[in-house]
Order: C-alpha cells, then sequence, then structure tokens
C-alpha cells in the first residue's frame, strides 16, 4: 500500500516537511503535524479545534453529513430499539457487548454500588436550598475522591474500572438527590429490585409515606433517552474530561470538569433553551406565524431553539428515536395537564420545521433538544434539572473516554498552543515616569 503523505513548504525559507496522512476505519483522513513545529518551527491555529483531531478514540464515530452516530461501530437506531441503557454502558466501556451472564454480572455490580456514603448527606447539606442543582452535582462528584481514595491508582485498569462503576451506579442518587435537596424533600434511597432509570424516577418523585409505582413508558422514555445521550464524540465536556485527566487528575475530578462544562448554555442546556422559547411564545399570544417569520428574517436575532444542529447537516438520528417517544408520552397525559398548552406549541411548530421549505433546505431539522426538554417537562422534570439529567447520561460516555486515554501510550498532558497578538517585550518604566 502507497504511504499517503502531504508536503508542506515554508515561502519564506524554503523548507520543506513531509507529513504522515493517518487512516481512520470511518471518517475523514487526518494529517498528523507532529514534526510541524520540530521542522519547521511552525503551529497550527484553529480556534475550537474545528479542524483538529486531539486523540485517537475507538469509542463513538459520527457523520453529520449522514446522520449517522455509531457506539462502538453500532447504529444509534438499533441499540435504542432493542438495547438497555446498561447494557450501552457496558458496550462503551468493554468495547463489545455483553454475553447474557456478563450482562447480569454487570447489572449486579452496578446495583450494588448505587447507594451514596452516608456522610455525603451533610456534604448537600452545605449548600442553599436554592443552589442550582448542576453547582450541587459539581461538588457533590469532585468530593467522591474524598470518599473513595483507596481506588485512586489511575494506572491500574481494575481501579479504573471500579471507579468507573461507581461514577455510573452514583450518578442517578447524586442527581436525584440535587433535586430531592432543592425541594426540602427526604433523600430517598435507590432499591436493588428496581431498575437503573425506574430506580432514578423513584428516588425523585416518591415520598417515604406512600407506595410508589413507576411508569412503564415514562421509565422507558427515560432508558431510550439516556442512550441517546450517553456519548458524543469530543464534545466540549468530554474534552474537558479528557484534558482534565491528561494531568493524571482522578476520574472524579476530571467528571466534575466535565459536569462543570456541560453546564454552559451552548452545551448541555439548549433544551432548556427550548422551553424557555416555547413558554415565550405561549405568553406572547402572538400567533406561531409570527415567530416563524422572524425566525426566517436575517435581521431579527430571534431563532428558534432546537432546530439544527452544529454537528449534523442532515436530520439529528437521535431525533427520530426520541420524537416517537415524545408523541407517546404526550398522547398519553391527562386532560388539564398545566403544560398542555406548551407542548401544543411544541407540535406544531414541528409540524411547520418538518413541512417549511425554509427549514428543509437548511437543514432546521427538530434536534434531540427540542424533544427531550418537552418529555423532561411531561415527566415532571423541572427545567432546573434538564442539565443534570444530560449529565448523568454522559457520565458514562466521560468515564469510558477517560479509561480509554489512560491506556493509550500516545496521550499526553494536554498543552494547547497560542497565537500570541500582545504587546512585545518591553522595559519596565518607573511609576514617576509614566
Amino acid at each position: 500500500m502507497t504511504k499517503h503523505t502531504v508536503t508542506l513548504t515554508d515561502n519564506l525559507t524554503g523548507k520543506q516537511v513531509e507529513l504522515d496522512v493517518l487512516s481512520p476505519t470511518m471518517g475523514t483522513k487526518t494529517i498528523d503535524i507532529r514534526k510541524l513545529t520540530k521542522e519547521l518551527n511552525l503551529f497550527t491555529y484553529d480556534p475550537g479545534y474545528l479542524a483538529t483531531a486531539s486523540c485517537s478514540s475507538a469509542i463513538t464515530y459520527l457523520d453529520g453529513d449522514k446522520g449517522e452516530l455509531l457506539y462502538r461501530g453500532y447504529p444509534i437506531e438499533q441499540l435504542a430499539e432493542h438495547s438497555t441503557f446498561l447494557e450501552v454502558c457496558y458496550l462503551l466501556l468493554k468495547g463489545e457487548l455483553p454475553t447474557q451472564a456478563q450482562k447480569e454480572e454487570f447489572e449486579f455490580i452496578i446495583t450494588r454500588h448505587s447507594m451514596l456514603h452516608d456522610q455525603m448527606q451533610f456534604f448537600y447539606r452545605g449548600f442553599r436550598r436554592d443552589a442550582h442543582p448542576m453547582a450541587t452535582m459539581v461538588g457533590v462528584v469532585g468530593a467522591l475522591s474524598a470518599f473513595y481514595h483507596e481506588d485512586l491508582n489511575i494506572h491500574d485498569p481494575i481501579q479504573r474500572e471500579r471507579c468507573a462503576h461507581r461514577l455510573i451506579a452514583k450518578m442517578p442518587t447524586i442527581a436525584a438527590w440535587s433535586f430531592r435537596y432543592s425541594r426540602g424533600l427526604p433523600f430517598m434511597y435507590p432499591l436493588n429490585k428496581l431498575g437503573y432509570a425506574d430506580n432514578f424516577l423513584r428516588m425523585m418523585f416518591a415520598v417515604p409515606t406512600e407506595d410508589y409505582e413507576v411508569d412503564p413508558l415514562l421509565a422507558k422514555a427515560l432508558d431510550v433517552i439516556l442512550i441517546l445521550h450517553a456519548d458524543h464524540e469530543q464534545n466540549a465536556s468530554t474534552s474537558t474530561v479528557r484534558l482534565a485527566g491528561s494531568s493524571e487528575a482522578n476520574p472524579y475530578a476530571a467528571t466534575a470538569a466535565g459536569i462543570a462544562s456541560l453546564w454552559g448554555p451552548a452545551h448541555g442546556g439548549a433544551n432548556e433553551a427550548v422551553i424557555n422559547m416555547l413558554r415565550e411564545i405561549e405568553k406572547s399570544d402572538q400567533p406561531l406565524s409570527h415567530w416563524v417569520a422572524r425566525a426566517k428574517d436575517k435581521n431579527d436575532r430571534f431563532r428558534l431553539m432546537g432546530f439544527g444542529h452544529r454537528v449534523y447537516k442532515n436530520y439529528d438520528p437521535r431525533a427520530k428515536i426520541i420524537r416517537k417517544l415524545a408523541n407517546e408520552i404526550l398522547d398519553k397525559l391527562p386532560p388539564g395537564n398545566p403544560n398542555q398548552k406548551l407542548f401544543d406549541i411544541a407540535r406544531e411548530l414541528e409540524q411547520i420545521a418538518l413541512s417549511d421549505e425554509f427549514f428543509k433546505e437548511r437543514g432546521l431539522y427538530p434536534n434531540v433538544d427540542f424533544y427531550s426538554g418537552v418529555i423532561f417537562l411531561s415527566m415532571g422534570i423541572p427545567v432546573t434539572m434538564f442539565t443534570v439529567m444530560f449529565a448523568l447520561a454522559r457520565t458514562v460516555g466521560w468515564i469510558s473516554q477517560w479509561n480509554e486515554m489512560m491506556g493509550d501510550e500516545e496521550s499526553r498532558i494536554g498543552r494547547p498552543r497560542q497565537l500570541y497578538v500582545g504587546s512585545p517585550r518591553r522595559d519596565y518604566v518607573p511609576v514617576a515616569k509614566r
């Protein structure tokens, strides 16, 4: 096979460097620029890393033009239809789908690690009641290393695996307790007889004085949503986990860094923005055509939230799956639901976007965030918890990416370069002469 290379010439000095072109299993070929600085004394400039591969990974592949998302090679559509979230967790961590025996063992391990150390209750009580649940999550997840410091040798694969199990298992409890504390409700402990999604819903909404039955449709919907959000290649929060972990920070600290990155409205807050937009439309008493016209006006800063995607130029494959779930849940809602008008607006907007040529020509289809916010709200999950739900799902992706990095011989501590545009060297001037 002929070796593929690219030759780069510095027109100023005439020097040349031959750079290897790496061929991935799928996707765009990548130029290996590691010799560039050594041989030509040049850096590359790529704000936001839009054209830079910071690592090699065998976990997730996405093709935005085709609207394709694969976990370890398996299409997201097949996993959402046939798999469970915990089975997908095993796949992301281990690289292969489990056998029946492996699946049962993994589910047993995760279930038995779902409780939190009793002293962590005092950690929650140190926050104000009105603290944002994401602020609580950042603190509590980061504090896990203080309770499980016996397994922090990140060079030991067995200890890394134990950390991964703890994070996947305890995140529903941490998330639910963040909500309970903000509402002044007593903490509910997990039940080993319940599944992953069922347990979370119970810890969120049950009270000690009454029995609580989990709605199977809501549990299934939540399980699918968790699968759809489990990983998404090198996004901002995943890159943050890798960068923090590259310094050999413990996995709890690296995951807390990922949660902090996810908290940003440009990343994890998109479904919250959808609900805020729907509420703005509802309160305005303006016809929906008014808002659609504003969205089409290039001179108007108003945008329809939840439409289009930075990566997917075609229909987001996750949105196709979650759209069906959303309609099943909304059709089941009892009459008089306080959010009914909101849901009606969402459905009407969806139909406009799917039929209007303006949206179709620009690939502005409803994305996964458009539907997930509506589903969460119909479940009784408040807007302040939306990003927490994202973190709950993405934890397995973060820890899988971190674990892969720790076993990668080519991994180095992250140290991006910069294009310095400040003052050139100058001498200090005493204050009396300035």
